[in-house]
């Protein structure tokens, strides 16, 4: 067993997502290569937007949403240094009747839950009675030099968000998901202090119906030629799909539809690509920038008759993609979210996505907090390494620009105690129990004479036997 870890080293994490490095030829028991990335000095900072889908089919979905936000901050909470410095924050999808480029609300539409009026949330953050300091929008969550934490709120964090998280039910129908992120994130002057320029930022949709982010309220008249006044219409108008629904004509007809995408030639419906460049342009470096969606699948993608409603008469409707019967034993759906799957899949390696129709959402919030995690940095290696050691580590600065500089660090010569290895900066494996909970409780350090240059990755390869 590799000697524990001392201080007064670097530790560096095994992070997805960087350049291929030159690994020694693999052995036919070895599985795979874990490929990572950290910044020598790790940032802490991360803000983090709940966007909640506040419609009436929501309620039991955000329940589970607050049931398992648990498992969420556990996740957090075994990055090195426990839970990173958060900004937590819940705004919902209800935009009111007004589209983005009106100039003011359309009249209102229905009347009790599900109707829409005025800008709705508009994006301001909310808490939900959450026992928050008076006057403050959302969760602040931060570490002090001396290790204690400044919080403005009482209680345990998980309680906190589990007011916040219940949402309600009673929002418009026609949801509004990235329009309202847009809002929540815009200098919004309501969220004040929420977006901290050095943090990353991470935006978690929470729905069960695709994006209906409207350019023109006129999506929401009385215009009979649009269709019933259903979120149908969301799809017929800002959706295509390359098999069978090549127009909005044949988007309205019934049947199995193929290739799904956004409609960005919609006169109704904002492009999905301008809200892309609108989040990535929030931070000088768009990898800072992290997303999430727990939605319905999104396939199969059927239109149907189905009466809406109220009504016994069938129109054209979107069927649910997915159902899940509720811990009360009630049938619980989602629709199959293209807008935003599209816009999720314009952030690789900073996007997840996982099902709603499902009653314990533990695996999907792990899943985005492990993404979170993996940004941040941990000193821990997840996989099961092969024996000996095979790896390659590299100090990579300036990366992904045109100045980029890579220096390969050799393994440290001293095995049994790195701290008197003679051919520093170099690497080594060794054992951390008290950190790394995963595994084989393995951690990769490197150890310098000095400081690396500012601007400096860590970039390494490391092979794992197949489990």
């Amino acid at each position: 067993m590799r000697n524990a870890v001392p201080s007064g080293i670097l530790f560096v994490t095994l992070l997805a997502g960087c350049p291929d490095r030159e690994i020694a030829k693999v052995t036919p028991d070895q599985g795979r290569v874990e490929t990572k990335d950290i910044p020598v000095t790790p940032r802490r900072d991360i803000d983090i937007l709940f966007l909640i889908d506040d419609s009436p089919s929501m309620a039991d979905k955000q329940n589970n949403l607050a049931t398992n936000f648990p498992n969420f901050i556990n996740v957090l909470n075994t990055i090195e240094g426990g839970l990173p410095n958060v900004h937590i924050g819940v705004t919902t999808s209800d935009m009111g009747s007004k589209g983005a480029l009106d100039s003011a609300p359309a009249p209102a539409i229905g009347s009790g839950p599900g109707s829409c009026s005025g800008t709705g949330k508009n994006g301001n953050l909310q808490t939900y009675g959450a026992p928050v300091t008076a006057g403050d929008v959302f969760i602040s969550d931060i570490k002090n030099a001396d290790g204690t934490r400044m919080q403005n709120y009482t209680g345990n964090l998980a309680d906190v968000f589990t007011v916040m998280a219940k949402a309600g039910a009673a929002g418009c129908g026609f949801e509004q998901h990235l329009e309202g992120a847009k809002h929540a994130l815009n200098n919004n002057p309501a969220n004040a202090g929420f977006v901290r320029p050095d943090a990353f930022l991470a935006i978690i949709f929470i729905q069960d119906e695709d994006d209906c982010s409207i350019a023109h309220a006129s999506l929401l008249g009385m215009d009979s030629s649009l269709g019933p006044l259903q979120s149908m219409r969301c799809t017929r108008f800002g959706v295509l799909c390359d098999v069978n629904g090549q127009t909005t004509d044949q988007m309205n007809s019934v049947g199995t539809k193929d290739q799904c995408h956004p409609n960005d030639n919609s006169q109704y419906l904002t492009k999905v690509g301008d809200y892309v460049d609108f989040f990535k342009s929030l931070k000088p470096d768009p990898k800072d920038v992290l997303v999430a969606g727990v939605s319905g699948t999104v396939t199969p993608f059927q239109i149907e008759l189905r009466p809406p409603a109220g009504s016994t008469q069938p129109i054209p409707a979107l069927a649910h993609s997915c159902n899940y019967t509720d811990t009360m034993g009630g049938l619980e759906v989602a629709d199959p979210p293209i807008r935003l799957k599209f816009f999720l899949d314009q952030f690789p390696d900073r996007s997840t996505f996982t099902t709603i129709c499902q009653q314990d959402l533990s695996d999907g919030l792990t899943l985005i907090a492990n993404l979170l995690k993996t940004v941040i940095g941990s000193p821990c290696v997840d996989g099961k390494l092969a024996m000996p050691y095979d790896c390659s580590v590299s100090y990579v600065t300036n990366e992904g620009k045109p100045n980029q500089m890579e220096t390969v660090l050799p393994e440290c010569n001293n095995t049994n105690d790195a701290t008197m290895s003679t051919n520093k900066p170099c690497w080594d494996i060794q054992t951390d129990t008290m950190n790394c909970s995963g595994g084989d409780h393995l951690t990769l350090k490197v150890q310098d004479t000095g400081t690396p240059p500012p601007n400096t990755n860590i970039v390494s390869n490391c092979v794992t036997v197949a489990q």
